[in-house]
């Protein structure tokens, strides 16, 4: 391949020839794995513990105090060289779950500390003078070094990276005033995000706040007075107990139609874009489980005992009406008695979402009891209450869309623009 002028061909890529190709080895040092922390050692408060957890797939580093083990203070003393302080890079050197992709990257530590280091985390203490630090996490973001990453791991029931791989690991490294500009240009996208992130829960805030005072009475609309009922989630709906997932392979007979899973429905009650898989049905299967405008699909087995998601739901709207059938994990609630997206909203609310953990069994993968959810009691407002509820809460839905929205074109701006920098293709100096 032809090389076009002021470039030069590398092991790295096609980079500036102003750019050196170099090793992770050449630009730190120091560089140790983590400690290995026995759990029955933990404490309430002490110095806090840095996991694989800490390492969040933007580079950012994710560190929140009610959600970290914590060590004696006391005992921190002998464990001095796996002390961590704000600046420190980390890299996760395992994939507890390979498909989050977590092997190989890397995070700035934003704390001040001190923190200790576990085990399955690397620390990389950087030579100031040949690299900037926000280069390099970027660099560890990018599609070479993850493939370089997965490719060097060893493979198991966990993919490791080993020390020696992560020093050999080869980097394009421009001079540092230009890495120092790259730097500033993306951080300037990434407090964008961050700006964009912090909106967006601050509008999830106010969401749980008006569902709390509108789906209880205890804020009425203008205009709205009449008494409320109090009625049992199973008498203002019918029930499919569980859905279908049809054949693998096409038949004489059968149709081909996708199937929604308990994977496509997200904590927060909402459909994700995954891709559902297609299986095979006969007519009458497609007609018994078609969803229509207005459904309520939940989830009534997914999960583990420490992580449960049964109870969580989807709404069918307009555009996905008639567009899937749901799997044997799912069931599907058709109001009958209620407004459906005064149900659906009741359902998404804190009242009942506090409620789950009683109301599944204690196994492997919880299941619902159904016949304490279909117990579950629902306050129900004047059908024309129900409504104007339901389109308060609808709105501010569409202004969190419109502003997730927002934050997916930035962050696909970042990615744009670290694959134009990172690389050489767009010179910033």
């Amino acid at each position: 391949m032809e090389v076009k002028p002021g470039y030069k061909q590398t092991e790295v890529g096609v980079i500036p020839k102003e750019w050196d190709e170099s090793t992770v080895a050449d630009v730190i040092t120091s560089f140790r794995n983590g400690f290995a922390f026995a759990s029955h050692g933990y404490v309430k408060s002490g110095i806090p513990i840095v996991t694989m957890a800490q390492i969040g797939l933007d580079g950012r580093f994710n560190f929140m105090p009610e959600s970290v083990n914590y060590w004696p203070a006391e005992a921190a003393s002998a464990l001095v060289a796996f002390q961590l302080f704000r600046g420190d890079i980390i890299i996760a050197m395992t994939d507890v779950t390979p498909q989050k992709n977590l092997i190989g990257r890397m995070a700035e530590v934003t704390e001040n500390g001190p923190l200790l280091l576990n085990q399955r985390v690397g620390l990389l203490r950087l030579n100031s003078e040949k690299i900037e630090p926000y280069f390099l996490r970027a660099i560890s973001n990018s599609s070479r070094w993850r493939g370089y990453a997965r490719a060097v791991a060893s493979l198991g029931v966990q993919a490791n990276i080993g020390t020696k791989d992560i020093r050999a690991g080869k980097i394009p490294l421009p001079p540092l005033p230009e890495q120092h500009a790259i730097a500033t240009a993306l951080s300037d996208l990434d407090g964008l995000l961050g700006g964009l992130d912090r909106l967006i829960a601050k509008k999830r805030d106010l969401k749980q706040a008006v569902m709390q005072q509108l789906l209880t009475g205890q804020t009425r609309l203008p205009g709205f007075n009449g008494e409320w009922q109090v009625k049992r989630l199973g008498e203002v709906i019918h029930l499919i107990r569980g859905g279908i997932y049809g054949d693998e392979k096409p038949h004489t007979g059968l149709s081909a139609f996708s199937v929604a899973t308990t994977a496509h429905i997200e904590m927060d009650d909402t459909w994700n874009t995954k891709e559902m898989p297609v299986r095979y049905f006969t007519a009458e299967k497609l007609r018994n489980y078609a969803t229509v405008e207005g459904d309520l699909i939940v989830v009534k087995s997914s999960g583990s005992a420490a992580s449960i998601q049964s109870g969580k739901l989807g709404f069918i709207d307009t555009e996905r009406a008639g567009k899937f059938v749901f799997s044997n994990f799912l069931m599907l609630l058709r109001p009958t008695g209620v407004f459906p997206r005064f149900l659906y909203f009741y359902l998404c609310s804190h009242n009942v979402k506090k409620l789950l953990p009683t109301l599944v069994e204690a196994s492997t993968y919880p299941n619902i009891r159904l016949g304490d959810y279909l117990a579950v009691e629902i306050p129900v407002p004047p059908f024309p209450e129900q409504i104007a509820v339901a389109e308060v809460l609808t709105e501010i839905d569409g202004e969190l869309a419109v502003l997730g929205q927002r934050r997916e074109k930035t962050r696909a701006l970042k990615q744009a623009m670290m694959q134009e920098l990172l690389t050489g293709r767009t010179r910033l100096v």
